[in-house]
């Protein structure tokens, strides 16, 4: 019998609307197979209204007090201001980038508008000219043609309508651009390879070792790939799947696509350890293994979702090495799962032949075919039914070969595979409804697509924002391919959602940028209030990063601020290894901030944040799986301290709050900077009997540090070399 408990010390408020999406440059695209060709025509240069001001770099002449910086003005959220001191004159400007023909401004103001300004532009941020004569302020929102280039504009306040100072809640900048109408559908691009059943399978073997070899070590690289495969039958494959790396079927159900072969993940590159086995996907398809097992021992950001396995599933690496995955949803196995050495694992509305043995948290919801409950002995939490979901949109080509993105619909307490008795419930919106974005999209062109209404369908590949992307149609999707990867510039958040219906973003990585990012994805705006229980926002294998490929700030990764939002799957993770790691290096508070009411998570895992890890504000809240390891890296236990207590929880459930409730949570340290450094507890969260915990535990990885209870002051200490959780299995 294989080991079964291997442990590893592993190191590694309303929303402007009159500055909207933006217009750019057209690009053409080649068809691909199924997929219409489109015609393009000659666009004239136009004045756009993507907002080109937004999250850029700002200052002001002077500002009232800390909480009105110039920053408040050009942030896109009308419940932040900027405001002067009460005094004459005063300016506030914004610096675009690059030299830019400026076409018009809106100046939301609040009530201490100006009297008479001016605006002006300059190449270089010191000399300035007049962009208008002298202006009379209006009250409320006052938008002015212009026709001046530069780099810099700036509102310059002669003198003021109150006794108080110049205060604006928006400063918007529309700017010149080609004008015409962006094309929906087209080429998927060259990282995206597609296999259909009619190529030899010698040549499918060859493109799929091609891509394994440049990516199996590749862990900070900026390659990525997604490897698509047409409904039919193929044999005689391993496809071998490496960072950054997709592999899915096109066919609308699983077994419309079969793999006789394997699709393997192993940890060979790591010296038989996969403990860093992160970002890469196997989607719907049938495999049937070689040997009856098929192998896939991953670590987090490795989805499994959609698949068939005709045998069993092994998910620890060859020699049963170390483990630290991992999530399977909508599934179905026929044979056993063996975890062996993976210390905990997250399975949601599947089926399995069998289960055979829990290291620490093994976590099921709604998975035909489960383990009972029993933990601690054996650490398996088994929940019948998980209260509400909806599957992940995805790819695939219809009878006719065209391309489509099918949207499962919501499910509420539901258990086993969506498609188990038939084809998933859902819509099929057809490609000519995306926009096919390439690495080399700017923001503004992502913002026009979004305002013509179009969806985002994100290739393979890394892409620089220079201003934030904005979501704000009921039931948009965005959807990334190959772990298509967002690098916010100069600071700005990566993307919003307005606080509308049924937006699904899925299959994204958010890298922070080397300029502090004050959120990287914000669900919703601060106060979104409206109820979205019969369509709400789903995030799904969605992840952050902050360092690892290179230095990266970002205070918040993840804030969520719609009511009724469904998480499924993401991991946040500060980087304890690669490049631009430090405590100081790659600064990062906290992973996920939940403000909105009755938000719903499964399979969070949230790692190494220097703060709260996880703070939930918001009532009727419920978490189903938890994986945490605090920050390896405080350099002593002063430098982490959280007023008067020693560190920081992993998950922090606010005082105010009434009603939550979580299950199968673990927290484990390896303070490797200090090991003398202890965490006063791994769960805060206020004494009532409507906020429940269920399983619960902490680990000190191999006695590198200590965390002193686990929930409250509920719990033993996790310490010493033994490597052994403490349980909590009901709290209060």
């Amino acid at each position: 019998m294989p080991p079964s408990s291997r442990l590893r010390p592993r190191t590694r408020r309303r929303r402007a609307g009159l500055i909207t999406a933006g217009l750019a440059a057209l690009s053409t695209f080649a068809a691909v197979t199924g997929v219409l060709p489109v015609s393009y025509g000659a666009a004239a240069a136009v004045c756009g209204t993507a907002n080109a001001a937004q999250g850029r770099p700002s200052s002001a002449s002077s500002t009232e007090n800390a909480g009105t910086p110039a920053s408040a003005a050009f942030d896109g959220n009308t419940g932040t201001r900027w405001s002067s001191a009460f005094s004459d004159p005063q300016w506030v400007q914004v610096d675009l980038g690059s030299s830019q023909q400026i076409c018009r401004v809106a100046l939301n103001w609040e009530t201490a508008r100006a009297q008479t300004f001016k605006i002006q532009v300059s190449a270089d941020g010191s000399s300035w000219t007049d962009a208008t004569s002298t202006v009379t302020g209006v009250s409320g929102t006052q938008t002015l043609d212009l026709a001046a280039t530069g780099r810099y504009i700036r509102m310059y306040g002669l003198t003021r309508a109150t006794q108080y100072g110049y205060s604006l809640w928006e400063f918007g900048v529309n700017v010149v651009t080609d004008g015409g109408t962006l094309p929906g559908g087209g080429d998927l691009g060259p990282n995206v390879r597609i296999f259909d059943p009619s190529m030899s399978g010698a040549s499918i073997q060859s493109t799929l070792d091609t891509i394994f070899k440049q990516q199996e070590s590749n862990q900070f690289g900026s390659q990525r790939y997604a490897l698509l495969f047409k409904p039919g039958t193929y044999s005689g494959l391993n496809a071998q799947i490496g960072f950054y790396t997709s592999i899915a079927g096109l066919g609308q159900s699983p077994d419309n696509v079969t793999i006789n072969g394997d699709i393997t993940v192993d940890a060979g590159w790591f010296n038989g350890n996969a403990t860093q086995n992160f970002w890469r996907s196997a989607e719907n398809l049938a495999v049937v293994p070689v040997n009856g097992t098929d192998r896939w021992a991953v670590a987090q950001a490795a989805p499994f979702r959609r698949i068939h396995v005709r045998g069993g599933l092994n998910l620890a690496p060859n020699g049963y090495g170390w483990a630290s995955g991992g999530y399977i949803a909508d599934s179905k196995i026929d044979g056993t799962v063996g975890p062996y050495s993976q210390q905990q694992w997250f399975t949601r509305d599947s089926s399995v032949g069998g289960w055979t043995n829990g290291v620490w948290n093994m976590v099921f919801s709604g998975v035909v075919g489960a383990p009972a409950q029993s933990f601690p002995n054996p650490p398996y939490t088994t929940l019948a039914q998980s209260p509400v979901t909806r599957e992940k949109p995805y790819l695939y080509v219809d009878s006719s070969g065209a391309y489509r993105v099918f949207v499962p619909s919501l499910r509420t307490n539901s258990s086993g595979a969506s498609w188990a008795n038939g084809a998933t419930p859902g819509t099929s919106i057809p490609l000519t409804q995306f926009y096919v974005a390439k690495p080399s999209d700017g923001a503004a062109t992502l913002n026009q697509a979004l305002a013509q209404g179009l969806n985002l369908l994100f290739t393979p590949g890394v892409y620089h924002l220079n201003q934030t992307i904005n979501v704000t149609r009921p039931d948009t999707v965005v959807l990334g391919l190959g772990y298509a990867t967002l690098i916010p510039d100069g600071g700005v958040v990566a993307m919003n959602v307005a606080d509308v219906d049924g937006v699904k973003l899925a299959g994204l990585l958010f890298d922070a940028g080397t300029v502090n990012s004050p959120v990287l994805l914000r669900v919703g705006p601060d106060g979104a209030s409206a109820g979205h229980a019969a369509n709400p926002t789903s995030i799904q294998d969605v992840f952050f990063r902050i360092g690892g490929a290179g230095p990266g700030s970002a205070t918040t990764s993840l804030v969520v601020n719609n009511h009724n939002t469904i998480i499924d799957h993401i991991w946040a993770w500060r980087a304890d290894h690669g490049a631009g790691v430090g405590w100081n290096s790659n600064p990062a508070d906290t992973g996920l901030i939940v403000n909105g009411d009755n938000v719903t998570a499964y399979g969070l895992f949230v790692e190494h944040y220097k703060k709260y890890e996880v703070i939930w504000n918001g009532q009727g809240g419920r978490t189903i799986f938890f994986q945490n390891e605090l920050p390896y890296d405080p350099p002593n236990q002063a430098s982490w301290m959280n007023g008067s207590t020693r560190g920081y929880a992993a998950y922090k459930v606010a005082d105010s709050v009434t009603t939550h409730e979580a299950w199968g949570l673990g927290s484990y340290c390896n303070f490797s900077t200090d090991p003398t450094v202890v965490a006063e507890r791994g769960f805060e969260a206020p004494t009532r009997s409507t906020v429940k915990f269920h399983d619960l535990l902490t680990v000190s990885l191999g006695g590198v540090g200590t965390i002193a209870h686990v929930i409250n002051n509920t719990g033993g200490a996790a310490q010493g070399t033994a490597t052994v959780p403490v349980n909590v299995v009901s709290y209060p």
